[in-house]
């Protein structure tokens, strides 16, 4: 192996030659660019600057020239002259408003006209303050008609008179009442074809036929309180044929908060029973009556939300059906959700909804949908499986508001007017089996509607509405939806004419209706009975009434109806009063 025998000072020697000649190249490379030289600075104190005092001239100096003029000395003198003042500031009165009277109420007043076929129109109401909180009401309503109508045969007077108390108590946290109400009303089943029938038979008929009605209800309602209402009526009802109806409603409500949102909770009991002496006016004889019995018990869970321009109710109505009579139920599952949502401030508000119910159908309703039905009805309830409905509403202008609406609902056992057939086998105690009163068909309909709205506030005094409903059914069974018109349409004014006079009007219009009518044929059921279509035509109906207040006591008014004149026919064979006119005065006092 080869050992160096190179000493560490021979090593010294050449590391120093190696930096000589580094250094030396890098002053060559220096001197290629420009030699910038060194500088050095030395530091011996920090700045520190100050502001001297600034030369200031404690003199004015002393202008020599000529131009310049020399003030001269002003002397201010007053000459004083006494003066007697006359002059008496007034006093300053603040300007006042001119205040209109407030008006002057009355706890009672009293209404009775008169007018033509003995048309007599009374009402009566008074509400007495009993204390600070409780008070007592009862009001009065009377309308009947001597009748007297062209072409018909047997007698058309009509009574129509209810009577109804209140009792209501508030107190701090709830409120409370009970009411009582009576009615009685008398009509006749004057709808008779024209010729059919002898003046023999014609006076054998007992067209007579009258309804009476009691009720008793009561409520509560608490504030700040997770029980919110509940309230309970019963109704009695009955006829002059033997004919009877009881029904109980209870209500009742919760509501509790959850976040921001409420969440409630309404229950309901509806029952409804009753009996018909009288069987089916179909049925060639009168054997049998007719019984019914229905109860629904229904809880309806809700959240309702908030926002800033959003309202939403989220829900569901169960309820549970039972026909008592046939032993039968079912349990049903109805959506109920509701919603509203502002589009542009008050102009266009956007609402819609699905919601469906189990109603209770009862012999009192369909008398007061159709007072010439036969005491022979089958009383059910029906299934409305939804009710779907989209929506706009607002203010077009400050005085403009609309509404537009359109439907879609289900119905299953819906109840349908329809006239009933002519049985001459029939000898019945009252004369509604020749073809002159109405039965209840039940079918399953899907309807389509449209609706829409317009109201004007001309100015304080006059307002003018118009709104205009279309329909189209489809049947379960292809049959029309008898009855049911395709169309209707109103028009209703209010104007107050100065101080004194008021004014008002109402116009509509019906669209064309079918029904048909039948005879009885024994031994052969009613869907054979020979029958013929009928086609009621529209109706098109002006009411009006113009009104003077005598003072602030005393008014006159007089009341217009049917004043076209058009003989037309609400219901098959059952034609209206011509041009009525009626007037009075009305009364208010304290009592």
């Amino acid at each position: 192996m080869y050992t160096s025998k190179r000493t560490p000072m021979y090593n010294k020697h050449i590391f120093t030659l190696i930096f000589l000649a580094l250094g030396f190249q890098n002053s060559f490379a220096q001197d290629d660019e420009k030699d910038l030289g060194t500088e050095t600075v030395t530091v011996t104190k920090a700045y520190t600057p100050t502001v001297s005092d600034a030369f200031k001239i404690k003199s004015v100096p002393n202008l020599n020239d000529s131009i310049v003029l020399q003030k001269k000395p002003i002397t201010y003198s007053i000459f004083s002259v006494p003066v007697a003042s006359t002059f008496t500031p007034s006093k300053g009165t603040a300007s006042t408003v001119e205040k209109l009277p407030p008006p002057v109420l009355f706890n009672s007043y009293a209404s009775l006209g008169a007018g033509l076929y003995g048309n007599v129109l009374g009402e009566f109401y008074t509400s007495r303050t009993i204390n600070r909180d409780e008070n007592f009401d009862i009001g009065f309503n009377h309308l009947s008609s001597r009748g007297g109508i062209d072409g018909v045969e047997l007698n058309d007077t009509f009574y129509d008179t209810k009577l109804d108390a209140s009792y209501a108590k508030r107190d701090r946290d709830l409120d409370w009442g009970a009411t009582i109400g009576l009615q009685h009303q008398l009509y006749n089943w004057y709808g008779i074809e024209p010729g059919l029938y002898t003046e023999a038979v014609i006076n054998s008929i007992d067209e007579r036929q009258n309804y009476y009605m009691g009720e008793v209800g009561g409520h509560i309602n608490v504030e700040d309180a997770y029980f919110k209402r509940a309230d309970l009526k019963y109704r009695r009802f009955f006829d002059a044929v033997s004919s009877g109806e009881n029904r109980a409603i209870f209500n009742t409500g919760f509501e509790f908060p959850v976040n921001d949102e409420a969440f409630g909770v309404k229950v309901k009991v509806d029952y409804v029973g009753g009996t018909f002496e009288n069987a089916s006016v179909s049925n060639s004889a009168n054997e049998g009556g007719i019984s019914y019995g229905n109860l629904q018990a229904g809880i309806n869970p809700s959240l309702k939300m908030l926002r800033d321009d959003l309202s939403l109710n989220l829900g569901v109505n169960l309820v549970y059906g039972m026909d008592l009579e046939n032993s039968e139920s079912n349990f049903y599952i109805y959506p109920a959700v509701t919603a509203s949502y502002r589009l542009l401030d008050e102009s266009v508000i956007a609402y819609g909804g699905v919601t469906g119910e189990l109603k209770q159908n009862s012999y009192y309703d369909y008398v007061e949908g159709n007072p010439f039905v036969s005491p022979t009805l089958n009383i059910a309830p029906t299934d409305s499986q939804y009710n779907a409905y989209v929506g706009f509403k607002g203010q077009l202008l400050p005085n403009l508001s609309y509404n537009i609406k359109g439907s879609y609902t289900a119905e299953n056992n819906k109840p349908l007017y329809r006239l009933n057939p002519r049985n001459d086998f029939r000898a019945d105690e009252k004369g509604y089996y020749h073809g002159n009163s109405f039965d209840v068909f039940y079918d399953d309909i899907k309807t389509l509607g449209i609706f829409g709205e317009l109201n004007v506030d001309v100015n304080r005094n006059f307002t003018l509405g118009v709104n205009a409903e279309v329909y189209d059914y489809s049947t379960e069974t292809g049959n029309p939806a008898w009855n049911l018109p395709n169309l209707k349409a109103s028009l209703f004014m209010d104007y107050q004419i100065g101080e004194k006079w008021y004014a008002g009007a109402n116009l509509f219009y019906v669209g064309e209706r079918e029904d048909f009518s039948s005879t009885v044929v024994q031994n052969v059921v009613p869907g054979e009975f020979p029958a013929t279509l009928i086609t009621l035509d529209g109706y098109f109906d002006a009411n009006a009434h113009v009104g003077y207040r005598y003072s602030e006591q005393l008014s006159f008014f007089i009341k217009g109806a049917n004043l076209s004149n058009n003989d037309y026919q609400r219901w098959a064979n059952f034609q209206v009063q011509g041009i009525q006119v009626l007037g009075g005065a009305t009364y208010k006092f304290d009592f």
